[in-house]
């Protein structure tokens, strides 16, 4: 359906003549625009509706009094799952912190949330199909896992600022909502995440299709063999001070992937870029000290970076 609206307005609409660049290019637009589109609505408001199951409340209190190992286990299933990006984690800090959950179970919440969503999952699926993105998840939620109790082995607490010690939230009574009302709440959130993130694919499908039609193969693995085995962390690198959406980055991927660029090394470049930004080093600041804000991104950078070799060897 999708292949046959894109050729419709590619070569009937647009008279484009076929085998061109810009026909290619123009094609790979509308294919992926349409596909990355219909799947977005479909697995984020099925996604939307699972995860209002689960509000911080909730999330708190199923986190609250759990060691290490279990603990940073369910955290970064839960991280998975819910909807709580590096904007909440000042509140979800303090909260996390109040309720008596221990540090490292936090971070394993903290690193899974922003990186695994409902968006990436579903861009991630249309794009890649069902195995690398089970990959992906599974993976994020490792991640969340062994990071988590690494950094809760090596007593960090000295580094969180003081006064997130003393602060303390309270309780929320919470009203289970019924059917109707979570269907309803689940399509406007899902209706706001996709409008959010429309510019996003827009531009990334743009940039992809440019770098499909026009970049010659030639040129990007020249650019993969300078680098080596540096590629994926020279992609970490890269990705970390960037803020940008993964909605935004995976169509971006995947033109680069059809250019010979290892899948491993372009999730690792968005996996990053997701994780990890200079706005959430910022927000971090507020709890954290200075030294804890550093050693959680030196390594989560390095966690994704052993995932991003792991995926060049499962999927090369």
């Amino acid at each position: 359906m999708f292949r046959e609206l894109s050729d419709f307005l590619a070569y009937s609409v647009l008279n484009l003549k076929a085998g061109t660049k810009l026909a290619e290019a123009v094609h790979f637009f509308f294919y992926d625009l349409f596909k990355i589109l219909f799947l977005l609505v479909v697995m984020v408001f099925l996604i939307t509706f699972l995860r209002s199951y689960f509000s911080v409340e909730k999330t708190r209190r199923l986190l609250s009094g759990r060691r290490l190992g279990a603990g940073n286990f369910l955290a970064s299933l839960l991280g998975a799952v819910t909807p709580f990006c590096s904007c909440s984690s000042v509140p979800l800090f303090i909260g996390f912190v109040e309720a008596g959950i221990p540090l490292g179970v936090t971070f394993s919440f903290l690193i899974t949330s922003p990186l695994v969503n409902e968006v990436a999952v579903a861009l991630l699926y249309s794009v890649f199909g069902l195995v690398p993105t089970l990959l992906y998840v599974s993976s994020g939620v490792f991640l969340g896992f062994t990071l988590g109790v690494v950094l809760g082995k090596m007593g960090l607490e000295r580094y969180v600022e003081e006064y997130v010690f003393q602060v303390r939230v309270g309780e929320v009574r919470e009203r289970d909502p019924s059917l109707r009302e979570r269907l309803r709440t689940s399509w406007q959130e899902a209706s706001r995440i996709i409008k959010k993130v429309v510019p996003f694919v827009v531009a990334g499908v743009g940039i992809g299709s440019i770098i499909h039609g026009y970049v010659p193969e030639q040129a990007v693995e020249g650019l993969l063999q300078s680098a080596g085995f540096l590629s994926v962390p020279a992609a970490v690198v890269i990705g970390v001070p960037l803020y940008s959406n993964a909605s935004g980055l995976i169509p971006i991927a995947q033109a680069l992937v059809e250019k010979g660029i290892p899948l491993g090394t372009a999730l690792a470049f968005m996996m990053a870029t997701a994780a990890l930004s200079a706005p959430e080093a910022v927000i971090l600041r507020k709890v954290l000290k200075p030294r804890l804000v550093a050693i959680f991104f030196l390594t989560t950078a390095l966690g994704i970076t052993v995932i991003g070799y792991l995926f060049n060897i499962l999927l090369g």
